[in-house]
């Protein structure tokens, strides 16, 4: 799993696997899911991240892993 910010673009992309995207789907504005060629989540993609987080929070980025 990657994660990639890009600031220029103003978005994020989550990878969730290698396999190459086949098609995508916008579920919400600016929220897009890229589905491999059997139909599974691939990568999640959120446009104009600067109007959903602030500044402050996109510099310091927390993961958290919960359960087992």
């Amino acid at each position: 799993m990657k994660l990639t910010i890009d600031r220029q673009a103003d978005a994020l992309y989550l990878d969730l696997a290698e396999s190459p995207a086949a098609e995508s789907e916008e579920i919400s504005p600016g929220v897009i899911l890229d589905y491999n060629a059997e139909g599974k989540v691939v990568g999640i993609e959120m446009l104009h991240l600067s109007q959903r987080v602030p500044a402050e929070k996109l510099a310091k980025m927390q993961l958290e892993s919960v359960g087992g």
